[in-house]
């Protein structure tokens, strides 16, 4: 009798340990291949996470560092604009004749006259320009080169429109007075600031391949120059 029930348990007991046995084979051998992927998927997720977090910082550099440019360049520009201004006025001040006679009302302005109130109206839009008011700057500006289109100051003018509204943050209007600038007067010093301006305006426009050409364009034909020297630290870091 102790045989049967031997028998019997025995084989009710081995299926069941069989089954037990693979079970507990079989979950082993996948959590073990399971787990490189999970750990790699964890890996990676971090790398992506890295990864951004060094976009938004090279990010948040370049933008500090554009501003930066723009703040040099615009100091810069003021103080190069203001050595224009006394070039100018000096040599209005010896052409001009030592004694000018007062002219009677309603008759034509002297020359002398003339200088004065030409180089009071770039002076007022100029102020009007340091002192942010671009929309009104840009006006006065524009008067002026309607009034006095063969004034020595006319190219400067000219490039404080364009820089104007680059301050308005309409690029596209600031990049084809500026290329206006480049065309209409070659021969001007401000031609320099007006092509460094152009790149500063194609970048805003996303415009990166155009941007350096003119970079290149500008350091080739004004090596030495501020603007040359601003044009190679932004090609520089643009490549």
């Amino acid at each position: 009798m102790k045989q049967v029930f031997g028998l019997i348990f025995a084989a009710l007991i081995g299926p069941a340990q069989a089954a037990d046995t693979a079970e507990l084979g079989r979950p082993p051998a996948l959590e073990t291949a399971a787990q490189p992927s999970q750990s790699m998927l964890g890996m990676l997720k971090e790398i992506e996470t890295l990864k951004a977090e060094v976009a938004k910082l090279r990010g948040l550099t370049e933008v500090q560092a554009h501003q930066l440019d723009t703040l040099d360049k615009r100091q810069t520009d003021l103080y190069t604009d203001l050595d224009q201004r006394l070039s100018e006025l000096a040599k209005a001040a010896k052409a001009a004749p030592v004694v000018a006679p007062v002219a009677p009302p309603g008759t034509v302005a002297t020359p002398a006259a003339d200088t004065q109130a030409e180089t009071a109206a770039y002076e007022a839009a100029l102020k009007l320009f340091r002192e942010d008011d671009y929309k009104g700057a840009i006006a006065d500006f524009k008067a002026f080169l309607k009034t006095w289109p063969d004034s020595a100051l006319a190219p400067n003018a000219q490039y404080w429109i364009g820089y104007a509204y680059y301050g308005l943050k309409d690029y596209k209007t600031s990049l084809a007075h500026q290329q206006k600038l480049v065309v209409a007067y070659p021969a001007s010093n401000k031609v320099p600031d007006a092509m460094l301006n152009i790149a500063t305006n194609q970048v805003a426009l996303n415009k990166l391949p155009a941007a350096r050409k003119t970079l290149e364009q500008l350091i080739a034909k004004y090596p030495g120059t501020p603007a040359a020297t601003q044009a190679s630290k932004r090609l520089a870091a643009l490549k």
